[in-house]
């Protein structure tokens, strides 16, 4: 397949520009294997579960990842952490008028420098002169993604996290998840549904454009993963029933495919650059909780791998037509394998 045959037309208004006043007050698309289209709202949710099904959840925490600094030149730079290193070592997007140099330190907040070291293809390695989580934390900015144009707000320091996100080192929230509210977990608790966690630390890349139209061209980016012993233990618990795994999301669905890759589930430590297009064999996960993506993005060709191309993109148009809303603060849709 090629990367023009997951275009689809979105009016620009349907990109959500702020999340639904209440974290579980969102719509919800069904598409069921073989029945039509269902518009539900989001409170809905638990009731397309069954007792002895799992939900796999994405536990990672977003950092404030996005700080600002002068050249010793007068010129403005804007620092987006990607991931860090070791020793106070950083990789990170810079926008700068003009190349970074290691002679020429930025000044960032607190009194913190940055000095560049190398490149990385689209990426800078930098090192600071501080213990970078803890820098980040304190001058950070919650870096909402690039399609909400607006500046973050103080609301998002907690609407763009999950409620059970632990482990810091995201730069873009795991989206799927932003749906759920200590409530709707209660219910699918009550209702017999179990749940176990997994860490995918989402990175910038996640919003990169395909560049290529052979998508055999594409290098997916790398992204940190674990996938523990304790999880792979629920999953073969809920197999063993007859149960169905859950993914909330696309970051939950490449990490236990990742984990997967020689053949069976096995806890994993370690990057991740597996692309998934129409054509992949699943091992793993059996039913999908996921937003709304990107026309020719990684995340909707993954979709369409897990729920058909043609049931897939005929949902995107009757949400298109139905006007819900797209990408991070947007609505959601719920599908099984096909």
């Amino acid at each position: 397949m090629r990367r023009t045959d997951f275009a689809y037309d979105l009016p620009v208004d349907l990109i959500a520009q702020h999340p639904p006043v209440e974290r579980a007050g969102g719509r919800l698309l069904h598409i069921p294997r073989a029945e039509p289209l269902q518009d539900l709202r989001f409170t809905d949710f638990p009731g397309l579960l069954k007792a002895g099904d799992l939900l796999v959840f994405n536990d990672t925490r977003v950092i404030p990842a996005r700080v600002h600094g002068v050249k010793p030149t007068g010129g403005q730079v804007e620092i987006l952490l990607e991931r860090v290193l070791d020793g106070n070592r950083i990789l990170a997007h810079v926008h700068a008028s003009k190349p970074l140099r290691a002679e020429a330190p930025v000044a960032l907040p607190g009194g913190v420098e940055a000095r560049f070291v190398t490149r990385h293809d689209d990426l800078f390695e930098l090192q600071l002169s501080a213990e970078p989580l803890a820098f980040f934390q304190q001058y950070g900015s919650m870096p909402l993604p690039p399609y909400i144009e607006r500046n973050a707000e103080l609301d998002d320091a907690t609407r763009y996290q999950t409620v059970y996100a632990r482990e810091p080192g995201a730069v873009a929230a795991p989206t799927a998840g932003l749906h759920f509210d200590d409530e709707i977990l209660a219910r699918c608790k009550a209702k017999g549904v179990e749940s176990t966690f997994v860490t995918l630390h989402v990175g910038a890349g996640t919003f990169q454009n395909v560049r290529v139209d052979d998508l055999q061209q594409h290098r997916m980016h790398a992204e940190r993963i674990s996938v523990s012993a304790e999880a792979c233990a629920a999953i073969a618990a809920t197999k063993a029933r007859g149960g169905r795994v859950v993914a909330v999301g696309t970051t939950v669905v490449r990490s236990l495919e990742s984990a997967a890759q020689a053949g069976s589930l096995q806890p994993y430590e370690g990057e991740t650059r597996l692309f998934i297009t129409p054509g992949y064999r699943f091992r793993v996960v059996d039913a999908l909780l996921t937003n709304f993506h990107l026309p020719e993005s990684t995340l909707l060709m993954l979709v369409c791998a897990f729920g058909g191309f043609d049931e897939v993109m005929g949902a995107y148009r009757h949400a298109v037509a139905q006007r819900y809303r797209f990408f991070s603060y947007g609505d959601a849709m719920f599908l099984e394998r096909r």
